[in-house]
């Protein structure tokens, strides 16, 4: 087997096991807010092809009393050698042990070493980071400083300048190679690509030829895993898209109460009936993006289960659809069309739950009754009046598909169990700007409705459209991944 070795190193207690567990996908190692939880240094694959070659992690050991140790090496000619050479008990002095176990793990078996540092404290205030970078330089192996814990996703501007905030207090150190941010909370997979870059750019070139076949593997896995996030959002929006439910037509007498009502005089004798149409049909859209969410969880190698609702007043969310016989409309003379209601989706909360936006729009006809009555027949292809999800609906569902996407992708394994959150707050426009450069794309496909519903065809345009889109949302996220 051939193989890339990446040390994952820190400071006691700095997150490195809940990093590992996020770039491996899956729970390795014990987790606990106390200092050298990790006694002995470990491998796991990170990547393997069908070639036998991989590309390896090593969980290791914390620094203990870094600045202790510094200065024990400082007093040698040979540092590393020296250091390597000691008995330490380690019982009675572990924190030595351990760091011995760390620059051994180094020294032997590390070609990057990644060298976590806590993002939450100021860098000039991290007083262990010194003598640790000294000890870095005696072994002299080229490290990437991996800046972890730095809360919820943020703007690109705002990662940058902290990297170079960090830069600054590293200083001009030949070892280092590179700076960058990934949190092991919220950190996307694309923010993986720049990781794996700067690997390669620190390896020497004799071993970038094996890197690169490691490094397209892992593109391809993850390419694989987009395609599939991007159809199982598709399915459930394309399921709403062609979902209804047929009313029983009224009398004459029900036709002029609905004209009176869509005029704003009386109640509307068919709200019972919407709004059993509309509980049935929210139930159903409930269940759909719950599985198609979990569906997300599963792929991005995560635990826990969707626990979102579409919640009420739906009945005042759906658009009413009702053809008008000819008779009818030619005595009721200039008929209101539109008179329709729409739900937009609720995208500043978070999680699944959809807000009750309620859109009126009348729009009096001009034309006389009876042409405008063939024209709605001729387009619409109904035979009985139904309610069905509207346009503006289905467009705020893939504003929410984009975003429960980026908050799935974002959710690192070492956080634990999936939890619906808050979105950060740029999120949220970011997304409405986008879906919004889509809209002739989503309106074609809210009409391919007509005359028959194909949910297939309409599945396929959603899967390239949310594709498109999901991209264009991650190069604006993340423009150093370009």
């Amino acid at each position: 087997m051939s193989a890339i070795a990446l040390s994952l190193i820190s400071h006691t207690n700095a997150g490195k096991t809940t990093l590992a567990r996020t770039l491996l996908g899956r729970d390795v190692g014990t987790v606990r807010d106390t200092q050298h939880v990790t006694q002995e240094a470990t491998c796991y694959p990170l990547i393997e092809t069908a070639s036998g070659d991989a590309l390896i992690l090593w969980d290791t050991p914390g620094f203990g009393d870094s600045a202790r140790l510094a200065r024990r090496l400082a007093q040698q000619s040979n540092p590393v050698g020296w250091f390597l050479s000691q008995a330490w008990d380690r019982f009675r002095d572990r924190p030595f042990f351990l760091s011995q176990q760390l620059v051994r793990n180094v020294r032997d078996q590390a070609d990057v070493v990644l060298y976590l540092v806590n993002a939450a404290e100021a860098p000039e205030h991290a007083g262990y980071l010194a003598p640790e970078l000294a000890i870095l330089e005696w072994i002299g192996k080229p490290v990437i400083v991996v800046i972890n814990q730095t809360g919820q996703a943020r703007p690109s501007d705002e990662e940058q300048a902290d990297e170079a905030r960090w830069r600054t207090a590293l200083g001009p150190r030949p070892i280092i190679r590179a700076a960058t941010t990934f949190d092991a909370f919220a950190r996307c997979w694309v923010q993986e690509i720049v990781l794996l870059d700067l690997v390669r750019d620190a390896l020497p070139e004799a071993r970038c030829g094996l890197y690169d076949r490691l490094a397209q593997a892992w593109q391809a896995r993850r390419q694989t895993q987009f395609s599939e996030a991007m159809a199982a959002l598709a399915v459930s929006i394309a399921a709403a898209c062609c979902d209804h439910e047929r009313l029983h037509e009224a009398g004459m007498g029900g036709a002029l109460r609905d004209l009176g009502h869509s005029l704003g005089l009386g109640r509307d004798p068919m709200e019972n009936a919407k709004t059993r149409a509309s509980q049935a049909m929210a139930a159903r859209l409930d269940e759909a993006l719950r599985r198609s969410t979990d569906q997300l969880i599963a792929l991005y190698g995560l635990d826990g289960r969707a626990k979102g609702e579409v919640l009420g007043r739906l009945a005042a969310g759906v658009a009413l659809d009702a053809p008008f016989s000819e008779g009818k409309a030619a005595m009721m003379g200039g008929v209101v069309s539109g008179a329709l209601t729409g739900l937009a989706a609720d995208l500043a909360a978070g999680g699944l739950t959809f807000g009750a936006g309620l859109v009126t729009g009348a729009v009096v006809g001009a034309l006389g009754g009876a042409g405008i009555a063939r024209g709605m027949n001729l387009a619409r292809g109904k035979s009985g009046a139904m309610v069905r999800w509207d346009d503006a609906f289905l467009s705020g569902l893939v504003a929410s598909a984009l975003l429960r996407y980026l908050a799935v992708a974002h959710y690192g394994r070492g956080r634990g169990d999936w939890a619906e959150t808050e979105y950060p707050e740029f999120w949220p426009p970011l997304v409405a700007d986008i879906v919004n450069k889509h809209r002739d794309r989503l309106a074609a496909l809210w009409g391919q409705r007509q005359p028959t519903c194909d949910v297939e065809r309409i599945e396929a345009g959603l899967r390239a459209l949310l594709g498109d889109a999901a991209r264009e949302a991650l190069d604006r996220l993340y423009p150093q991944h370009n």
